[in-house]
């Protein structure tokens, strides 16, 4: 008899679409600007108790501290001791950056209800659902920014409000707008007309700069070890207890993507200045005294450069060649055409990338000589261009061959 009964229908709803738009992405802007933040001002109240167990100052020094080092991460630039800092902290940044495509991928996919179905999108209808997010999301992350360097700047620290503004803005508009386009499936969308070729460009710039990246993260950690010596020495000469050495070397970890694109614009040939009239670069190393860093050890010594040092400009033409090989195995063609555009614009792309942090990582780090510590942003950029684009050109005829041979076989 049991089997006769028919169970109650239910009306089923998704709850997506009973979610309010602009709460959500007004809630999604927020997180993405607190989270980050509240991340630095925890680090900097244990480095303020790690440091005399927090006998000097009060806990709202370290958390002003703190949302400092968040802003630096904005570009912000900050005054310490009437001697300006612009030097952007980029692992900072690149918290950020992850946290905002995070959050907007969950925002995105809790309003992917809103606005017309696919079918009504590829009829022409207008969906204004990922401009209108955006637009509340970055306003959200724009005035929290705002106001963190209204509350935490002083007269003497004098943070760039309008630096911090815009590159919230750039920040937000578009890794944030993409991150929403691609959690509310626009994205899968709209690429549908993007051609193939240039769908597989994408892919081959991010594996030149992944391996790039650690073929520079090599570098730097061989250059570190041929002269550790020094960098003890360095520690030494601070002169700090357990809990200053770790608070000292968690602070010195935010720039760690600095000293990788350091190290990759000496590998690229231009180089790069660590002070006012210095240069260190493959062709030769002219620097004076330096201050007491720990990192600063994976500098070569004064003086020309010898033999070998030249064949690292050999490296990042054939890293481009490599990773665009790699890229292909996932998205393979056997049309020479489309491999060579994959090949080019990816190690073109990549090089634009590298050119741009190139411009972002340095700055000015103290008085005097040290106002200029960057790479040769400009030259880097041409050398990135040059070499990635080659080496993804000659990497997309390989990579073709390749295929065609298999295919053959």
């Amino acid at each position: 008899m049991t089997s006769l009964l028919t169970a109650p229908t239910r009306a089923r709803t998704d709850l997506r679409d009973r979610r309010p738009l602009a709460l959500v992405t007004l809630l999604a802007g927020a997180c993405a600007a607190l989270l980050p933040m509240l991340g630095c001002m925890a680090l900097a109240v244990v480095g303020w108790f790690l440091s005399d167990a927090g006998a000097h100052g009060e806990p709202r020094d370290a958390l002003r501290v703190g949302a400092l080092g968040w802003l630096l991460g904005h570009r912000s630039g900050v005054q310490v001791d009437e001697v300006t800092v612009t030097v952007v902290p980029l692992l900072v940044t690149l918290v950020c950056a992850w946290t905002v495509w995070r959050v907007g991928l969950r925002a995105g996919a809790a309003i992917s209800g809103h606005g017309p179905d696919a079918d009504a999108i590829a009829d022409g209808v207008r969906d204004w659902t990922v401009p209108v997010a955006t637009m509340i999301f970055t306003a959200t992350y724009v005035v929290l920014a705002a106001v963190t360097s209204s509350v935490a700047g002083t007269g003497d620290s004098a943070p760039d409000t309008g630096r911090v503004v815009g590159w919230s803005l750039l920040l937000c508009v578009v890794l944030g707008g993409a991150a929403i386009a691609t959690g509310s499936g626009r994205a899968a969308i709209w690429a549908t007309a993007v051609p193939l070729a240039l769908r597989g460009s994408s892919a081959v710039c991010a594996a030149v700069l992944r391996t790039w990246f650690g073929v520079c993260a090599v570098v730097l950690v061989l250059a570190v070890l041929v002269d550790l010596g020094t960098a003890e020495n360095i520690m030494s000469q601070l002169d700090l207890d357990a809990g200053d050495g770790t608070a000292y070397l968690l602070a010195s970890a935010t720039v760690l993507p600095n000293a990788l694109v350091f190290a990759g614009s000496y590998l690229l040939g231009p180089g790069f200045t660590v002070g006012v009239g210095t240069i260190v670069a493959p062709s030769g190393v002219s620097i004076g005294a330096l201050p007491l860093f720990p990192l600063l050890a994976a500098l070569p010594d004064n003086g020309p450069a010898s033999a070998w040092t030249s064949l690292t400009m050999v490296l990042p033409p054939l890293v481009a060649v490599v990773a665009t090989v790699r890229a292909h195995r996932h998205r393979p063609t056997a049309r020479w055409d489309e491999g060579i555009v994959r090949g080019l614009v990816g190690g073109v792309l990549a090089g634009l990338a590298f050119g741009l942090l190139a411009a972002l990582a340095g700055g000015a780090v103290g008085p005097g000589r040290m106002a200029d510590v960057a790479p040769f942003a400009g030259d880097v950029l041409v050398h990135a261009v040059t070499a990635f684009g080659l080496g993804g050109l000659v990497g997309g005829v390989v990579a073709t061959w390749l295929t065609r041979r298999s295919r053959h076989r």
